[in-house]
């Protein structure tokens, strides 16, 4: 392979998780997967052509390069929902090219409908709400005055969605935060659907919150890290079951795997020490391998003497400083490795596995934070692995 590393992508554990993801929200729900942030480290275009093999076929991004992404690999196969920055030329190509957008200021709103209007075509808005996340929206009190412009252009605006965003629906102890935000957009929805606006959509469900709080899946979900097979966090995984974590892991199949090869191993005496520094000296006489990976490619450099990979279904200890493009790793206790050799820095080989949380933990990285920075150009393949 030209490339040193490469991320599989698993189409059957995807499956999986969607068909558990839409038992939980119910019939008549639509599903829009969430692809933010190079689809949280997947790959945002091999990630979608994937997705809507399965069906899928609405995805939420956060900005206008990720939109016109999906729109070159999909065409008019999907919808596409931008979630945050959408201005100028990028406003006017979303208008053109019939994609949904959030709403969350009176300017976006007004340039919105002017370029509608010089297009003569309609914009479709999301009016997003600000109930307490403190971000982007719209506050309660403000809605009175947006209803008569709305109102006033019906032809150029499609109202698709009424939305918001609740600020940690993943933890307990944001529950009496989440409540007030649930009543305040209960509250802004029956005001909009009183003053005779109906728009398609009511989104306020993330992840954490179609199952932390069921009480908000309307008749639409923005499904983000579950959909790749990862809880929100490890207190939704016991809430869900009573407690019984290995149960509960099991209704989720993580996607992604990375994976390299043994560039080459070399024999090191005692008390040499091994790369930049003196951080690491040879225990024994000891042999090491060679991996093409470092942290230019998304390998922690604070995995240095800390990390390990898989050889022959073996954890092989990171030796030394990790490199910009190489780590060491110990393999004195594992017979006959050689050059081309599989070595996996996240997944499965034989009886073991480095999960994307495990590694996380070594690096002190959560999830969403370790996938994302994932570099763009590894190679991501799409396989087909029964789960």
């Amino acid at each position: 392979m030209f490339e040193t590393s490469v991320l599989t992508i698993n189409q059957d554990a995807y499956r999986k998780n969607l068909r558990f993801l839409r038992h939980q929200i119910g019939h008549g729900v639509r599903f829009c997967s969430i692809v933010k942030g190079n689809a949280y480290g997947h790959g945002i275009v091999p990630f979608v052509k994937m997705a809507h093999a399965c069906g899928v076929n609405y995805f939420g991004v956060y900005s206008t390069d990720e939109a016109y992404a999906i729109k070159n690999a999909l065409g008019n196969k999907a919808d596409i929902l931008i979630m945050g920055k959408v201005d100028g030329e990028a406003l006017e190509w979303a208008i053109k090219n019939e994609i949904d957008f959030f709403v969350f200021d009176k300017d976006r709103l007004q340039n919105a409908v002017e370029i509608a209007k010089k297009l003569n075509t309609s914009c479709k808005i999301h009016l997003e709400i600000e109930t307490g996340m403190n971000r982007t929206g719209f506050a309660v009190n403000e809605i009175p005055e947006l209803i008569p412009f709305i109102k006033s252009s019906p032809e150029f605006i499609t109202f698709k969605g009424v939305c918001t965003h609740y600020a940690g629906a993943e933890s307990y102890v944001n529950d009496e935060r989440i409540q007030n935000q649930i009543e305040r957009f209960k509250e802004a929805c029956a005001f909009i659907l009183n003053q005779g606006l109906n728009p398609e959509f009511i989104h306020s469900a993330c992840s954490a919150a179609v199952m932390n709080y069921p009480e908000t899946i309307s008749n639409m979900v923005r499904i983000g890290i579950m959909q790749y097979g990862f809880w929100p966090n490890e207190e939704t995984l016991i809430r869900y079951n009573d407690g019984d974590i290995a149960e509960s892991d099991k209704e989720l199949a993580r996607l992604i795997e990375w994976k390299s090869k043994v560039m080459t191993t070399k024999n090191v005496a005692k008390g040499d020490y091994i790369g930049y520094g003196t951080s690491y000296q040879a225990y024994a006489d000891m042999q090491i391998a060679v991996i093409p990976v470092g942290y230019s490619y998304g390998y922690a450099r604070d995995l240095g003497n800390v990390g390990k990979v898989l050889i022959h279904g073996e954890e092989a200890p990171i030796c030394g400083i990790v490199n910009m493009n190489a780590i060491c790793v110990d393999i004195t206790h594992i017979p006959r490795v050689e050059n081309g050799d599989e070595v996996v820095m996240i997944g499965n080989q034989k009886e073991k596995t480095i999960s994307v949380a495990s590694f996380g933990e070594m690096s002190n990285q959560m999830n969403y934070e370790l996938l994302t920075r994932l570099p763009q150009d590894i190679p991501r393949k799409i396989i087909h692995r029964e789960i």
